[in-house]
């Protein structure tokens, strides 16, 4: 069957459009085709700098013939009918129209339309300027002599050629002929800009690719990925360094060149001052470059007299505590967790230079070493005084700073400068006075949570249990989702402070989490806020956990980002998404069901996650209540934003793998504890995973509907079960049962034992089973039937306590 070749060449496409536009392309071609007729094997779109291009495999040379009939109106219809039904059908008269009769509707006018099959070459033609006219480019031009013309051609950036080849592998492809705004289809194209400029004749696509690599051109972009990420690595090993990968910068970087050359350029190593992560987005967000790393570090214990990321040098039993020591001399092997930065550098040129590419790598380290000039100036800078100190006095004393700290500085002017975080929720500097007071009320709460006194460690007035602890009788089965996470914090690893310290600690990584706002680093690099906070707090001497916050407390940002576990960091991480929640829930902007422009959701997440993986018991009726009170928040308010949480409750627990019936049948509207949810869902299905479970199940849902088609009917029910209305031995039993799993099941509830309130229900299997084999419930007397009735409204009654059986499926 006959394949097409379609490439649009034309000046450089935006990376960042290339991948996107090409599968625009095959899918409103194909779905064109597919419209006009035709069908085809297979698809696959290809995409460069400067070309789309589109192979399609076995497609239908023609279209094949249409015979349709449209029912038209009466032979007694009005005209107006007639002339409708003529529009429609596209008849020019009636009379070519036909007579149909029906016995009960009468005669009435249909017509046959004939529409022969048309060649694939003619629909191509036609199909294809549409295309390029109506493509959805994100920002488009026009350009020349035409774009004065209203309706001009509009691309990307100046279309120059179109290919269009159509036929089988057996016979010589034929170009499909058209023309928009005076470029016509053909069969030739153009190689590499500077390499190979000649034009290029093509056939197919298999002589298309072929010729293209010969001109410097690799069409593929996941082989020019491959050949990228191949070199950058062998060029890093051949000069003893890693080459530090970057997927996205991949991506990019694949879509700038057509003939990727892989180079390697470098700069003085007083940069390595910088903080790593400032070097790495510097030379990625200006020069489009990857980073290198030395892959071997001093021998434990030993230090290098290398300068690396940071300044001052912490104590060492300061940096013991942290993993990822962040300032100071090279750590050790067992100090880190990623190795050191070089000062080299990998560069992608789109030219193979016939100096073998000295003067390219020579021209980016000199952007390279300008803009990391301007990144060490940013970094002094913040480690310095701040020119208006005068000024901010009234600040540090609202927030007990201390001026002599660059942070702390940075925080007063946070607060001095007035900056907005939203129109209607006030400045940053209120925000940090709510988070900080929010953080403070749930401190004690975290601490008794992650900080508990069993396992004290030496040295501490108070220690914690190892990350791998079990936490608040909650075993291995009972964990529902991802894990606790054992990944050692940026501050602590698996030492958190004790219970005594978190309130304070709190309080000042409350203070201190939005001060880098204000640093020159995350003005230049937003994305680095938290990072740099974290950083900065501790070259002033703050406690790790304090310094893990600034970091910490934006995190989960993601399903797949970890969670914090420092009780510090999770503190004002609750503070500051409850915070943002509450704020935008009284000021009525919720999310929608398209929009949540203030990742509203992603927050809510966030705060079951950090609730769950850390088994953090926290009432969010009153945490709701005290968060609202700076806002003038309502009942209903708190109610509504407490159904958003059992939503993504909901989300998270499915996606967990649990039941949603499970969840539903446990979750009630004044539900606030997630934790508890999550322990009553694990005990109902294990319990229900038992056969007496399922028999139980059956025969609570068989009472549940008794009672309520009864209570459909207004048939009485007594409000009290009389024993002395039993007439048989199985209501005796039943009624004794239903006494004991209502008080022991109850006790459990209020001991938070679920799995033993399951235990006690598991008594009830037999005694219902007899019941409803032996009893009928609508008796003839109606005081015995009432009883009868309030019986099983006890059977309802303790099951409720665990959970609503109506709503299990099974």
């Amino acid at each position: 069957m006959p394949d097409l070749l379609l490439e649009l060449r034309s000046e450089e496409i935006p990376a960042r459009m290339q991948r996107k536009a090409a599968g625009d392309l095959r899918k409103m071609l194909t779905d064109g085709l597919v419209e006009a007729g035709l069908t085809y094997e297979a698809a696959r779109e290809y995409w460069t700098p400067r070309r789309l291009a589109l192979d399609v495999r076995g497609l239908t040379a023609r279209s094949k013939d249409i015979r349709e009939e449209i029912k038209g109106p009466s032979t007694t219809a009005p005209d107006q009918a007639v002339q409708g039904f003529l529009r429609k059908a596209g008849l020019s008269s009636i009379a070519e129209a036909h007579v149909h009769s029906d016995p009960k509707k009468g005669d009435f006018y249909v017509a046959h339309i004939s529409k022969p099959g048309r060649a694939a070459e003619e629909i191509i033609a036609e199909l294809v300027p549409g295309i390029i006219k109506n493509f959805p480019w994100p920002k488009s031009m026009r350009w020349g002599a035409a774009s004065a013309k209203p309706g001009s051609l509009r691309w990307v950036r100046p279309l120059q050629s179109i290919v269009c080849t159509f036929g089988p592998e057996t016979e010589e492809p034929v170009v499909v002929d058209f023309e928009i705004d005076g470029i016509r289809s053909g069969n030739v194209t153009y190689g590499h800009r500077f390499h190979a400029p000649a034009p290029i004749t093509v056939r197919r696509f298999d002589d298309y690719v072929a010729k293209l690599e010969a001109a410097k051109v690799v069409l593929d972009a996941d082989r020019r990925k491959e050949i990228i990420l191949a070199d950058a690595r062998n060029v890093a090993f051949a000069n003893g360094l890693d080459l530090v990968e970057d997927e996205g910068l991949l991506e990019e970087v694949s879509g700038l060149v057509e003939w990727p050359v892989v180079l390697m350029g470098e700069f003085e190593q007083d940069f390595l001052t910088i903080p790593a992560e400032v070097i790495r987005l510097t030379i990625r967000a200006n020069q489009k470059c990857f980073v290198t790393s030395r892959p071997t570090s001093p021998l434990e214990g030993e230090m290098s007299a290398r300068p690396t990321e940071g300044g001052a040098v912490p104590p060492f039993s300061q940096r013991e505590a942290l993993p990822s020591a962040l300032p100071g001399i090279s750590p050790s092997r067992g100090e880190i967790g990623q190795s050191p930065l070089s000062d080299r550098f990998i560069l992608v040129a789109n030219i193979e230079a016939k100096d073998g590419g000295k003067e390219i790598a020579y021209g980016n380290g000199k952007v390279v070493r300008a803009r990391l000039s301007d990144a060490l100036y940013f970094w002094k800078t913040d480690q310095g005084d701040l020119p208006d100190l005068g000024t901010l006095q009234e600040s540090a004393a609202k927030f007990e700073l201390d001026l002599k700290k660059p942070l702390d500085q940075r925080m007063a002017r946070l607060d001095h400068l007035n900056v907005t975080f939203h129109a209607k929720l006030g400045t940053q500097g209120a925000r940090v006075e709510r988070i900080k007071r929010l953080a403070k009320e749930l401190a004690p709460t975290v601490a008794k949570s992650i900080s508990p006194l069993e396992g004290e460690m030496a040295g501490r007035p108070e220690g914690v249990a190892s990350a791998g602890a079990t936490h608040s009788g909650l075993s291995k089965r009972e964990e529902v989702g991802t894990p606790r996470e054992t990944t050692p914090s940026v501050a602590s690893g698996d030492i958190s402070p004790s219970r005594g310290e978190i309130t304070a600690l709190v309080a000042r990584a409350a203070v201190l989490a939005k001060a880098d706002l204000q640093t020159e680093v995350v003005g230049e690099f937003p994305e680095l806020q938290g990072a740099m906070g974290c950083k900065y707090a501790l070259l002033q001497g703050e406690h790790p956990s304090v310094a893990a916050a600034a970091e910490e407390h934006y995190k989960p940002q993601g399903p797949s980002d970890r969670v914090p576990t420092d009780p510090v960091s999770v503190a004002v991480a609750l503070a500051d998404k409850l915070d943002t929640l509450t704020g935008f829930w009284a000021i009525d902007e919720k999310p929608t069901g398209s929009k949540d422009p203030f990742a509203l959701r992603r927050a809510a997440l966030g705060v079951v996650r950090i609730l769950i993986e850390n088994r953090i018991r926290l009432g969010l009726t009153s945490v709701f209540a005290n968060a609202f009170a700076s806002f003038a928040g309502d009942a209903a308010q708190i109610s509504d934003l407490l159904g958003f949480f059992h939503d993504r409750l909901k989300v998270y627990l499915r996606e967990s793998g649990a039941r949603y019936d499970l969840i539903d049948a446990v979750i009630t509207p004044q539900s606030d504890d997630l934790l508890q949810i999550v322990r009553r869902v694990e005990a109902l299905g294990k319990f229900l995973d038992t056969e007496d479970g399922k028999n139980l199940l059956a025969g609570t849902k068989r009472a549940a509907n008794i009672l309520a088609a009864e209570e459909k009917k207004k048939t009485r029910v007594a409000e009290i079960v009389e024993p002395a209305l039993f007439r048989e031995d199985a209501e005796k039993k039943l009624s004794a049962a239903v006494n004991q799993a209502e008080k022991e099941a109850g006790q459990a509830i209020q001991n938070e034992d679920f799995s033993a309130a399951m235990l006690t229900l598991s008594v009830l299997r037999e005694p219902v089973d007899s019941f409803f084999e032996g009893v009928l419930v609508n008796d003839e007397d109606q005081a015995v039937r009432a009883n009868r009735l309030a019986l099983l409204a006890r059977i309802r009654a303790a099951t409720d306590q665990v959970a609503d059986f109506s709503k299990i499926v099974g």
